[in-house]
């Protein structure tokens, strides 16, 4: 587990490709699923917040990445949280792409506790975003719906969980090619006052998959299939 940079340190700035360092790190983000998804959260959620038009790369310190984020390796950030509550209930919306293969996304905003462990890593969050997949499409009232709901967790691939009450996010996805999960986003909410969001990536993440059978990666056109709040 990595130490987290300080408040008020630069970017780094290394190298990223024939792009320019910045330009080609931050279009690797850009271009992914999960960054896509995150727009749409913050839409949803976080109305009238400025949503972030690029990242900033750690390590290095960029101004705003500190605790309760940490960074973990390949693994990419996660959260260490004070506490952990059982019975709350975050609001959510399950997002689907694709038509052969569809995979599913889903934004979750609340407080953090609700994710049941006092260290959030990808699998972490994976696990508990699959498992509110899960009950958001099981219909007590239909055996038929089993399937279903079962299809629909398993093939969620990017999470990403807003805490705007402790000003903080967390993205996890599945990475296309190898299937490993990581945390490539840790998000910082700005309060009221500010209405800011700030997006932080790991200094080396994987190039951006292709779109998944050619659809918008949860864009405008993307599906909204089951939402809870």
């Amino acid at each position: 587990m990595d130490g987290v940079g300080e408040a008020g340190q630069r970017p780094h700035e290394g190298a990223a490709g024939a792009r320019g360092p910045q330009e080609g790190f931050a279009g690797d983000v850009t271009g992914r699923p999960i960054w896509r998804l995150l727009l749409r959260g913050l839409g949803v959620y976080l109305p009238g917040w400025r949503t972030p038009e690029t990242v900033l790369r750690v390590p290095g310190g960029a101004t705003g990445f500190g605790p309760p984020a940490f960074l973990d390796g390949d693994a990419g950030f996660g959260l260490q949280l004070p506490d952990r509550r059982k019975g709350l209930e975050p609001d959510r919306e399950i997002y689907v792409r694709g038509r052969e293969n569809p995979s599913f996304g889903i934004v979750v905003a609340g407080p953090a506790e609700a994710i049941g462990s006092r260290v959030v890593d990808a699998p972490v969050l994976m696990r508990f975003a699959r498992r509110l997949t899960f009950e958001e499409l099981f219909d007590t009232g239909d055996a038929d719906s089993v399937p279903y709901a079962v299809r629909g967790a398993r093939a969620v691939e990017n999470v990403v969980f807003l805490d705007r009450a402790a000003g903080v996010g967390l993205c996890a996805e599945v990475e296309p090619v190898t299937r490993a999960l990581h945390c490539p986003l840790y998000v910082r909410i700005g309060g009221p006052a500010e209405r800011t969001v700030r997006a932080y990536a790991m200094n080396t993440v994987p190039a951006a998959d292709t779109p998944h059978d050619m659809d918008p990666a949860y864009g405008v056109d993307a599906q909204a299939v089951r939402s809870h709040s």
